[in-house]
């Protein structure tokens, strides 16, 4: 589903409040669509850059996903939540800048109930835009920008990215005569000022929260998901009793470790697909006992089969994947 749909249904006679966004979730579900996956799904409408505003009013419809593209947030309004980019957590204010780079598992850790909407925008620039620039950015080429920790701008004289996240998601959203190109320079001039931060250090990186057992564990299933784990071995690695680690874990990622796993796993398989590796393949080398378990699990997580996927993608062949979105 590319970005473009999403806006359309964004643009029906739907509210954006709280409630408006359970119906347009309903809309989607009535489509075939999972809002839980959507973000895993989304496609790019460009083949260089898309750019967009996203709300969430609640933590119920946003799992662990990764895209094939590069992404750029920016934060407007975050109610002190935190944010999981691959293994590590950082805790989010307004003004923060978040690097994505491409295949890495990243999401929201949302509270229960929100005080506030989350609010960011959203850049996605596909990977091969980013190589094409590599010549002319120096001393970071683009994509190296995104290995980068994320950035506090807040109180600092790059305050004012902000005006030009929004430049381009105003831009995208009108669709004037030359929106494209309005967008992909305003894009160019993010890249370059954020290329000044680095260099001058003027900005703070957010360092990651201080680890905690879920973090922990976390970082060794980033590393060993492909690996047989279970809550025994965990348990053995980290010296803590298996309760411990399954209460902890649901607590604070909303979900059960095993599904986390899973999940994971499924987004490694989508990437391994992409690629043209054999389905049997696919599902040893991403972890699961056998095809039968792999193909129970992708079925049940996204609603088609790993070959019906398979066949999307070579109907569709281009990984680019990308207004005011209220979904995620």
């Amino acid at each position: 589903m590319k970005l473009d749909d999403v806006r359309k249904l964004a643009q029906l006679d739907i509210p954006r409040t709280a409630q408006g966004q359970q119906q347009l979730l309903e809309h989607l579900l009535s489509m075939g669509v999972d809002p839980a996956n959507l973000y895993q799904e989304l496609e790019m409408s460009s083949p260089h850059v898309n750019t967009h505003r996203d709300i969430t009013y609640d933590a119920s419809n946003i799992s662990l996903h990764s895209h094939s593209y590069a992404e750029l947030i920016y934060c407007r309004q975050t109610d002190g939540i935190e944010y999981l980019i691959g293994s590590s957590r950082y805790r989010l204010q307004s003004g923060d800048v978040l690097f994505v780079p491409p295949g890495v598992s990243h999401r929201p850790l949302l509270p229960e109930k929100l005080q506030s909407p989350y609010v960011r925008d959203v850049i996605w620039i596909s990977t091969d835009f980013l190589l094409n620039l590599s010549g002319i950015f120096s001393p970071k080429p683009p994509l190296g920008i995104f290995d980068l920790a994320p950035l506090r701008t807040k109180g600092t004289e790059w305050e004012t990215l902000g005006e030009l996240f929004d430049n381009g998601v105003q831009e995208e959203d009108r669709k004037e005569p030359g929106w494209e190109t309005a967008v992909i320079g305003n894009t160019l001039l993010i890249l370059s000022y954020l290329q000044r931060v680095y260099s001058g250090r003027s900005a703070g990186k957010i360092r990651a929260e201080k680890q905690q057992l879920t973090d922990r564990v976390t970082a060794y299933i980033e590393s060993h998901f492909a690996q047989n784990i279970t809550i025994a071995d965990l348990s053995r690695h980290f010296y803590v009793s298996e309760s411990t680690i399954s209460h902890q874990f649901r607590q604070k990622m909303g979900l059960s470790l095993y599904r986390y796993i899973t999940q994971r796993r499924l987004i490694a398989a989508k990437t391994h697909i992409q690629s043209g590796a054999p389905l049997e393949q696919v599902s040893r080398d991403v972890g699961f006992a056998d095809y039968s378990t792999f193909y129970r699990a992708f079925k049940q997580e996204y609603g088609i089969s790993p070959r019906q996927f398979r066949k999307l993608q070579e109907k569709e062949p281009s990984p680019m994947r990308g207004g005011s979105v209220a979904l995620r």
